[in-house]
């Protein structure tokens, strides 16, 4: 294992960490608030830390997936670990624990929160916690990709493990090109969603803050009743970007340089879009009320079903009163989730495509034994590498889910608490059903549960190799010794899964 390489990159992303902060010690000092400086002692410390160990750079700056894998785990628990400090030592969140659930639950773009009154805290604290969703979006690996130039052919690999969807891939031939452009798409679309919310006279804060949570897919508002308070129109032009940024970002990069017919053939955003869309019609046809017009329901039913599939967390009502159907449609959503290489969570639209057509591959292998069919995905053929990672990948989400159920049961809450619960963590949504519904919080489970829903949170970000990998044992048998022959097979067969599952 390059260890070296991997503190050097660590460095920067405490370096990264420390520029970051200097945003909302801004925004304190425009609203003169006095906890601002906690930002910039933090920003000092974490910047002046990060510069001392990048001072030590690695002889190799070749490293393999075991090392991507380990690196972005270490990158989220070291970023979340600084990012909490302020809510901290400002004393706006006294409980290190809970600072940390609502940091890390920024940072994987989760949105569940344990505040009761989300106004209390200061602006420069309300700006940080919905810029690390922002910061969280598009992955801090991938900016770091993006800003500084890395020697080495091995960067793919950091961009594999943080980034989501079943493959990744290049968009042009250098990663840090391809980094560059996926973060100036993201900058784009965030700035073009500031200005239509200003348009609806939002003031320049809420529609900052409010659009690092639509991009992010995060959830995180400014306000307790969430966006419940705005006008209509804001509420259609968040309805809006959410579901355009729960779109595979290579259909924008497809677009903007005119391969129409590519896009427009993405079975995945057509799968998408498709259960958006019957997933409306289901929810207005069974909570149909007559003392609510057409275009209100309309307009409350899609943006709960895009703040759910696309996992961002938002709420204008209190889906948790809603039927028993159309609350089991949104159980399903939070499971679905967006396009592979979005901001969303989720298992992801690809991977069920994946699932239903290797399914009709078998049920036809059943009727014809002999016939030899291969599973194709925009007219190109789906990897077996691809595949066993998509099952593996399911299975690990399994497990995880019902460890951490069995976990949560200790407490004594109800079973559709406990499942939301976790449903809303791994998937990185929010708000659940009954008692971490959209008009409560997470606050009152134990210390143990909060860890593991932030186990679940980073997990999910992260689609849960990077981290399994982080705590699997045979990752660190041997680190001080010399590379060997098994270390190598090692990072192949994690290249394998890790192509498969993300």
């Amino acid at each position: 294992m390059n260890r070296s390489m991997i503190l050097y990159i660590l460095g920067w992303v405490m370096i990264l960490t420390g520029a970051f902060m200097l945003l909302p010690w801004i925004v304190g000092l425009i609203y003169r608030e006095q906890v601002t400086w906690y930002f910039l002692l933090v920003a000092a410390a974490s910047g002046l830390a990060g510069l001392i160990i990048t001072r030590f750079k690695p002889k190799s700056t070749v490293f393999y997936i075991r090392e991507g894998c380990v690196v972005t785990a270490l990158s989220w628990i070291l970023i979340s670990l600084v990012g909490c400090l302020p809510f901290v030592i400002s004393g706006e969140i006294p409980s290190f624990t809970d600072a940390l659930f609502e940091t890390i639950s920024g940072f994987t773009t989760t949105g569940a929160s344990i505040l009761n009154d989300i106004e209390a805290l200061s602006h420069c604290m309300l700006f940080w916690r919905s810029f690390t969703h922002w910061l969280g979006g598009m992955g801090v690996l991938v900016f770091l990709l993006a800003v500084i130039k890395m020697s080495g052919g091995s960067h793919m690999n950091l961009m594999r493990a943080e980034s989501p969807g079943p493959s990744v891939g290049k968009l042009v031939p250098k990663v840090m090109h391809t980094a560059r452009i996926l973060y100036l798409i993201y900058m784009a679309m965030t700035i073009l969603e500031v200005i239509f919310l200003l348009v609806g006279r939002m003031s320049l804060f809420e529609a900052l803050t409010t659009a690092f949570g639509t991009a992010g897919t995060g959830g995180f508002a400014v306000k307790s009743t969430s966006l419940a308070g705005y006008s209509p129109y804001i509420q259609w032009v968040v309805t809006v970007f959410m579901l355009m940024f729960g779109i595979n970002f290579s259909a924008y990069y497809l677009i903007l340089f005119k391969k129409w017919r590519q896009a427009v053939k993405m079975e995945e955003i057509r799968a998408y879009l498709c259960v958006v869309a019957a997933a409306v019609v289901l929810i207005m046809i069974n909570s149909y009320n007559v003392a609510v017009t057409f275009g209100e329901n309309l307009r409350t039913v899609s943006f709960q079903v895009a703040s759910i599939v696309t996992t961002t967390g938002f709420a204008t009502t209190n889906f948790n009163n809603w039927p028993e159907t159309s609350r089991l449609i949104l159980v399903m959503l939070m499971f679905f989730g967006a396009c592979a290489g979005s901001t969303g969570g989720g298992i992801k639209a690809s991977r069920f495509v994946i699932l239903v057509k290797t399914m009709v591959k078998e049920l036809g292998s059943y009727l014809y034994p002999k016939r030899i069919k291969k599973i194709k995905m925009d007219g190109k053929e789906v990897e077996h590498d691809v595949i066993r990672g998509v099952n593996v990948f399911i299975v690990s989400y399994v497990v995880i889910f019902a460890v951490s159920i069995f976990c949560l049961s200790f407490e004594n809450n109800d079973l559709i608490t406990n499942f939301t619960a976790v449903a809303a963590t791994i998937n990185n949504i929010g708000p659940g059903l009954e008692l971490v519904g959209p008009e409560e919080n997470y606050a009152f489970f134990s210390i143990f549960s909060k860890y593991v829903l932030m186990f679940d949170m980073l997990a999910g970000r992260l689609e849960l190799f990077p981290l399994l990998i982080l705590i699997y044992p045979p990752t660190w048998r041997g680190i001080f010794r010399r590379r060997s022959r098994n270390r190598k097979r090692m990072d192949i067969h994690l290249g394998d899964l890790l192509r498969g599952a993300k």
